[in-house]
C-alpha cells in the first residue's frame, strides 16, 4: 500500500489524482487531519486514516500495512521538523520500507530561510535507516498567481525578488513526479531537484499578465522589510508575510532557478509554461 500524508491538501489531492492512474484505490491510504474532510477520497474506494503530524502514535497506526509512504511537508513552518521527525519515527514503528519526501530546491544550500527545516528533516530520514527519495520541490507557479487578481486591478505586481529568476512549475507538475516517484521502484537514495523547464522574472510575469488581459501591470521591486509589511497590511499573517518576503529575497540570489530539467524528465513531458498557467487563470 501507498500511504499519502496531508492528503485533502491542495497538492495531495493532485498526488492520489495521478496515483489512480496507475494504482488501486484501495492500495491508496490518505493519511489526514479530519476524515470528515476526505468523504470524496473515501467514495472513490480510497482507504482514509486518520492522522496529524503532532500525534505520533495515531500516525503509526495510520500507517500499519504501508510499503510506501510520501511525506508531503507539513504547511505549519517553525513546527516542520518536530512534525516531520514525528512521521518518520511513526514509519519505522509500522514498517514503512520506503519514504519519498517534499523538500525544498537546493536545500543543502538555498539562500530562502525556509530551507533550515527541510535540511533537518532530511537529515532525519537520513538517520532513519529507511530508504528514501528526496523530491526537492522548487516554487509552485501559483504561489506568484495568487497575487494576480490586484496586480490587474492595481496595475501594479509587487515582490522583493529583483531579477532573479524563477524557475516554477505547477502544482500538477510535482504532483505527477510525487506519484511516479512513490508508485515506481529504484527512486531510493534518489535526490532529485526539481523546478520548472523555463525560468523568468517578476517583471516579465508582470509582462505576461499585462498581454494577456489587455491590462497594463509593472512589476514594483520593494525591500524585504517593504514588502513584507505591505503583505501585513492586506491581512496576511505576519509569519507567512515574512517568509515570503524573506523568499522573494532568496529569489533574488538564485534560489528558486535551476535549468536541470530534472522535473520534465521524471515526468516525461514539459512543464507548464507561465503563459499557459496565467491563460489558466484568466
Amino acid at each position: 500500500m501507498i500511504a499519502i500524508t496531508g492528503a485533502t491538501g491542495q497538492l495531495g489531492r493532485l498526488v492520489i489524482e495521478q496515483l489512480l492512474k496507475t494504482v488501486p484505490a484501495n492500495q491508496i491510504v490518505a493519511v489526514v487531519r479530519n476524515p470528515a474532510k476526505a468523504e470524496a477520497l473515501s467514495q472513490q474506494g480510497i482507504v482514509v486514516r486518520q492522522g496529524d503530524y503532532t500525534d505520533q502514535a495515531a500516525l503509526t497506526k495510520a500507517l500499519k500495512g504501508v510499503e510506501k509512504l510520501l511525506l508531503i511537508s507539513s504547511s505549519e513552518v517553525g513546527q516542520r521538523a518536530t512534525q516531520h521527525q514525528n512521521v518518520i519515527n511513526a514509519a519505522k514503528a509500522a514498517g514503512v520500507t520506503f519514504i519519498a519526501y517534499t523538500s525544498l530546491l537546493h536545500a543543502d544550500n538555498s539562500p530562502l530561510g525556509l530551507h533550515v527545516e527541510h535540511v533537518a528533516t532530511e537529515k532525519a530520514l537520513a538517520a532513519s535507516g529507511i530508504p528514501y527519495a528526496l523530491l526537492r520541490n522548487g516554487w509552485y507557479t501559483e504561489n506568484y498567481l495568487a497575487s494576480a487578481p490586484p496586480a490587474l486591478e492595481h496595475g501594479v505586481f509587487i515582490g522583493a525578488a529583483g531579477e532573479g529568476k524563477i524557475a516554477s512549475a505547477t502544482r500538477a507538475d510535482y504532483a505527477a513526479a510525487a506519484a511516479k516517484v512513490v508508485s515506481e521502484e529504484g527512486h531510493a537514495g534518489k535526490v532529485y531537484e526539481l523546478a520548472g523547464d523555463s525560468a523568468w522574472t517578476l517583471s516579465e510575469l508582470a509582462a505576461e499578465l499585462s498581454k494577456q488581459s489587455g491590462k497594463p501591470v509593472v512589476y514594483q521591486n520593494m525591500s524585504e522589510a517593504d514588502f513584507s509589511a505591505a503583505l501585513k497590511s492586506v491581512g496576511l499573517p505576519a509569519g507567512l508575510a515574512d517568509m515570503l518576503a524573506d523568499s522573494d529575497v532568496g529569489a533574488s540570489k538564485g534560489g528558486l532557478f535551476d535549468d536541470s530539467h530534472t522535473l520534465s524528465k521524471l515526468i516525461g513531458r514539459p512543464t507548464t509554461s507561465l503563459a499557459e498557467s496565467v491563460k489558466t487563470i484568466l
